[in-house]
């Protein structure tokens, strides 16, 4: 069926469901314009970006076997098909203005992937991308949930995030070992997020990074912490919450 091979080493699992694939090409908001594929392989979700007709599309591929597949199958692309690693390249400068992301991401750099966006949240207003479930759960989740971490709370600063469906691993080649989920991520009204984005993620590092530990415990690599949520955990705190504890481990690490 393909005439390209599917390589584990870049975590490929090449989706060959046409109901799915124009299920997530239709997940974009109507008034997208701009998109960006992250590894098309063989093009079953292209296609459907490609009869979009929007002002402009660029796929990434790494695979060089894909790419050629693609050029030969799906040259409408012309120059909108780049062959470079997205987690080494500025994918931002491709685009002038709000763009979206949309893919089947490989799962074994989907976080860094979702890094990659959060990067960029002042030009990508949404993100629609097939994961692993385990990660769409844990992206998506609320705050007291057991999912709830570090990806939640940085990415539900700036965005909304809708768990779409659920995605069975027949529908791939080869399939994987694992589900598989559809998220949505829109970006909110947010411009201004009330404390240094790099401290906050610290924070939100540290705190995770030991989470059955109450704050005062969990915080004691970055400062003695002792305010009103030092006896809660990381996973009660939410995105208002870890910013005003932001904002508190910076006056503590400013009178150290």
């Amino acid at each position: 069926m393909y005439e390209v091979r599917a390589k584990k080493h870049l975590g490929q699992h090449f989706l060959k469901d046409e109901n799915i694939a124009a299920r997530i090409a239709g997940s974009l908001s109507p008034a997208t314009k701009q998109v960006l594929e992250v590894g098309p392989g063989t093009g079953v979700l292209t296609k459907y970006l490609i009869k979009s007709n929007f002002d402009k599309l660029v796929a990434v591929e790494i695979d060089r076997e894909s790419a050629a597949f693609l050029r030969t199958n799906y040259p409408q692309l012309g120059d909108g098909l780049v062959e470079a690693d997205l987690l080494r390249m500025d994918f931002a400068g491709l685009f002038e203005g709000h763009f979206s992301v949309i893919g089947n991401f490989p799962y074994n750099i989907s976080s860094q992937i979702l890094f990659r966006i959060l990067e960029n949240h002042e030009q990508v207003n949404e993100a629609v991308g097939m994961f692993q479930k385990e990660v769409a759960v844990r992206v998506a989740s609320a705050p007291g949930k057991k999912d709830y971490g570090i990806l939640s709370v940085l990415l539900q600063a700036w965005y909304d995030i809708d768990y779409l469906f659920t995605v069975e691993p027949s529908v791939f080649v080869p399939p994987p070992k694992v589900q598989s989920a559809v998220i949505r991520l829109q970006r909110n009204q947010t411009t201004d997020i009330g404390c240094s984005e790099k401290l906050l993620l610290q924070v939100v590092k540290t705190a995770f990074n030991q989470r059955r530990k109450t704050l005062h415990n969990a915080l004691k690599p970055m400062g003695d912490y002792n305010g009103e949520f030092a006896g809660k955990r990381a996973e009660q705190l939410s995105v208002e919450q870890f910013v005003k504890l932001t904002n508190d481990m910076e006056q503590i690490l400013s009178n150290a």
